[in-house]
C-alpha cells in the first residue's frame, strides 16, 4: 500500500509542469517596476505566451531594459520589423487591458 502511494505521489510530481518564468516575465522582473509586481509580470507573460511566438518575446523583452531599441524598431521602414511591430502592439494592448483588472 505505501508503495503505491509513493509511486502515484511520484508520478505526480513528475508529470506536473515546472512554473517557468519567460523571456517578458525574467525581464519584467527585473526591471525597476516588476521589482515590485512580480504578479503582473506573470500576467504580462501569459498574455505573451498567447500572442508572440518565442523569438518574439525574446525580441520585446531587450525593450525593458533598452527603450530606444523600441523606438528603433518602431520607426524601422523593413518589412520584418513593420510586422513584429504589428504583432508587438497587438501583444501589449491585449496585455494592458487582461492585466489592469
Amino acid at each position: 500500500m505505501l508503495n503505491r502511494l509513493i509511486t502515484a505521489a511520484a508520478a505526480v510530481v513528475l508529470t506536473t509542469p515546472l512554473a517557468v518564468a519567460g523571456p517578458i516575465d525574467s525581464a519584467c522582473v527585473r526591471s525597476e517596476r516588476g521589482a515590485r509586481n512580480g504578479a503582473l509580470c506573470g500576467c504580462i507573460q501569459q498574455v505573451a505566451d498567447s500572442t508572440l511566438s518565442r523569438s518574439d518575446q525574446r525580441r520585446a523583452a531587450r525593450f525593458f531594459k533598452d527603450a530606444e531599441e523600441a523606438q528603433a524598431v518602431r520607426m524601422s521602414k523593413t518589412d520584418a520589423d513593420n510586422a513584429f511591430w504589428a504583432r508587438y502592439q497587438n501583444f501589449a494592448s491585449t496585455a494592458e487591458a487582461y492585466c489592469s483588472r
